[in-house]
């Protein structure tokens, strides 16, 4: 996951991608994104629930989340 605390699975056209990206925005954490239309398995695992939020550890939080609870994932899985 190289420098990045956290992975945000999305893909381009989803406007609940584009929410969760706002409430990463506001966290301050450093986050790479993964497109999943890219690779079959992604889509399987994440198709229907996307945004997913996955931490090094492989922890994820699903959407719907709030900045709240975003912070809260943050907060234990990336110390």
């Amino acid at each position: 996951m190289a420098d990045k605390n956290l992975l945000l699975y999305f893909t381009d056209g989803c406007h609940l991608c584009d929410d969760a990206v706002r409430l990463l925005q506001q966290t301050n954490t450093p986050y790479s994104k993964v497109d999943i239309i890219h690779d079959q398995r992604l889509v399987d695992l994440y198709g229907y629930s996307i945004p997913v939020i996955e931490d090094k550890n492989g922890n994820t939080i699903n959407w719907p989340f709030s900045l709240q609870e975003l912070n809260d994932f943050i907060h234990i899985h990336t110390q």
